[in-house]
């Protein structure tokens, strides 16, 4: 096993080819906005089925902030979709470590499962509020720190939206 390999592009996570593609959730994992709604309406309505399934099974009073938990893929080019809820801003939801919980729980979750490559989205950046440029710092920092733990996982990719969050990306990797 080497090192991860961790880059940042412009993209659309429904059609990035990768083992595991992460989804912003909100808590209820019944889908909602944004890329959450994106890779629910491209994966098709077996997601929303298997999100039921982890939410009657495990989960009884929605995902926690901070945490993940993996599903299969639907009709999406990824094998699983890890579902992660990012930290809500709006909501007075601003310590980094949950936003860190996010990145770090998600690639665990992936090394559980056996994904060697992951795509993420910059959680919590969109309608949650966060400054896109902290969110890249946090993201990128995470992402570092938990590498060694998960070494089935050689591959990391932030897959972002628009321009400007990917300039954030870019720069956090440099530094």
């Amino acid at each position: 096993m080497g090192t991860m390999r961790i880059t940042a592009e412009q993209g659309d996570l429904t059609t990035t080819s990768v083992d595991a593609v992460v989804n912003a959730a909100n808590s209820t994992l019944l889908g909602g906005g944004g890329v959450d709604g994106a890779l629910h309406a491209a994966a098709g309505p077996q997601l929303l089925e298997e999100c039921r399934r982890v939410r009657a099974a495990r989960w009884h009073d929605g995902l926690p902030v901070g945490e993940a938990v993996a599903t299969g893929a639907g009709r999406l080019p990824a094998r699983w979709v890890i579902h992660t809820v990012g930290p809500n801003r709006h909501r007075g939801q601003t310590d980094p470590a949950l936003l860190a919980s996010c990145f770090r729980r998600s690639l665990e979750v992936a090394h559980e499962v056996g994904a060697r490559s992951v795509a993420f989205p910059a959680i919590s950046a969109g309608v949650y509020g966060w400054d896109p440029a902290e969110v890249a710092r946090v993201a990128v920092r995470a992402v570092r720190d938990t590498a060694p733990g998960v070494p089935s996982v050689d591959e990391t990719r932030f897959v972002l939206f628009g321009q400007e969050v990917l300039l954030h990306f870019e720069r956090a990797l440099e530094d």
